[in-house]
């Protein structure tokens, strides 16, 4: 490959390839690479949110896109994987983008073709190109196999199509899958210790950022335009930035000050820093991960969010404490599992191409693991939490009626959370699918020792 031409180099769209590649062959996700390719190719701060969606654009659409070139490179000797991830990126920007017009699509993809490539691939980038252009995509309709041509028009890997499809019906996939394809919208947390949501709203008006009370937690505001971790109130700690269907974990917890609360799978820190301040200042959280990093950033949290007197940190694995804590410790328990996480398909959209089917069956073993190992530890009356951010009925349903055979200590009960979520509450559980009211996808289930 010839050296990049510099300008090419810090382009908005040299860079969207870039991210794409290192996404495509793993180890990279998404929502950490941009910021990382950001600053080592110095891209205009003016840009960053047309390269945000030309990466999550093009990675959630993939498979459609794929489809969509394929009629017109199925004839070429060997079309090299960034060459096809180049023309998805530019077909994306052709259907979905209307700012920038095609002519400028295509001319800069052939320069980025010819750059990485040479002038032959330039030559067949702006072929492909010009064929789309001139004819137009294939229709879905020359798919025979419903489920295959619903997998194609959601971008959904072909067994995950077929899992939803078994468990949630044809209907519902394709409004689950429709919906991945949409923006992420930005929440954020208050700590209404400090003050309340209207103030803060007034307070975020002066940045320069519009925000709205959100309508499932009473906790949380949405964004609608404006930069929140740049805010005076995130700053201060009196704000953090969390989903809403996160807050509504420590809701679901019915804290109380002054209770001892084990948060067991606790990194990066959201939820205790949220159990922390609710606790006002009374009382303890212990926070357990296996990986000192993590447990770093738990501390950075409960810095900047002001609960440093109320949260403790502990290396240990969940599955060992009932090994290192006493019988009936702690009034509370979060068993935030670790887990597939299909619930953040929209705000990570490469989740679903990494995803194997004997995930959902390894991933089960150890969230029952957690969960035997960490009842032991709550007083008698206490209530035990089991959180995911995933939507499979095997990591999450399952999984509560499989502890609940074993423990006849333990009975679930009803979920203090807002009226708006209750069609989303089913035989006392809460299974949150992210086209719902654009959240992520999530599952909460309360249950109290006896």
């Amino acid at each position: 490959m010839a050296k990049i031409p510099k300008k090419l180099l810090h382009s908005v769209r040299f860079t969207a390839l870039e991210a794409i590649e290192r996404i495509n062959r793993g180890g990279a996700y998404s929502n950490l690479l941009l910021n990382e390719l950001i600053q080592k190719n110095k891209v205009d701060g003016k840009d960053t949110a047309l390269l945000t969606e030309l990466v999550y654009g093009t990675i959630s659409r993939q498979l459609l896109l794929a489809y969509d070139i394929e009629p017109f490179i199925k004839k070429a000797k060997k079309v090299d994987p960034w060459v096809k991830s180049l023309l998805q990126l530019s077909v994306y920007q052709m259907l979905y983008l209307d700012r920038v017009p095609d002519h400028a699509i295509i001319n800069e993809a052939v320069e980025i073709a010819k750059a990485k490539g040479n002038p032959g691939t330039g030559k067949f980038v702006n072929g492909v190109l010009r064929s789309i252009q001139r004819e137009g995509i294939p229709s879905l309709d020359l798919i025979k196999d419903p489920i295959e041509r619903l997998a194609t028009e959601i971008s959904l890997p072909r067994f995950l199509t077929e899992k939803f499809v078994t468990e949630i019906g044809v209907e519902e996939t394709r409004k689950l899958g429709l919906s991945l394809l949409e923006p992420s919208r930005v929440s954020a947390r208050i700590d209404l210790r400090f003050l309340t949501r209207a103030e803060a709203i007034e307070a975020l008006e002066e940045d320069g950022i519009e925000a709205r009370i959100s309508e499932l937690t009473p906790y949380g505001i949405i964004a609608d335009r404006g930069f929140l971790a740049g805010s005076e109130l995130f700053q201060n700690g009196w704000l953090t930035i969390q989903d809403e269907s996160s807050m509504l974990v420590a809701q679901a917890l019915q804290i109380e000050p002054g209770q001892k609360v084990l948060d067991a799978c606790a990194a990066p820190g959201g939820k205790t820093t949220h159990i922390a301040s609710l606790l006002q200042d009374e009382g303890s959280v212990t926070a357990l991960d296996i990986h000192d990093h993590k447990l770093k950033l738990v501390r950075e949290n409960a810095e900047r969010l002001r609960v440093t007197d109320t949260v403790v940190t502990k290396k240990m694995d969940a599955r060992e404490a009932a090994k290192n804590f006493a019988p009936e410790s702690f009034d509370r328990i979060l068993v935030d599992a670790p887990c597939s996480g299909l619930g953040l398909m929209r705000r990570k959209p490469d989740i679903k191409y990494q995803k194997k089917p004997q995930d959902f069956i390894q991933l089960p073993e150890i969230q029952l693991e957690i969960l035997k190992n960490c009842a032991p530890t709550l007083k008698s009356g206490g209530i035990m939490v089991y959180s995911t951010c995933t939507i499979a009925k095997e990591e999450n349903q399952q999984v509560v009626a499989e502890f609940l055979a074993a423990h006849p200590e333990f009975e679930k009960i009803e979920l203090d959370l807002e009226m708006k979520l209750q069609p989303a509450i089913h035989e006392q559980m809460l299974v949150l699918y992210p086209e719902m009211f654009m959240t992520d996808g999530f599952f909460i289930c309360a249950m109290r020792k006896k």
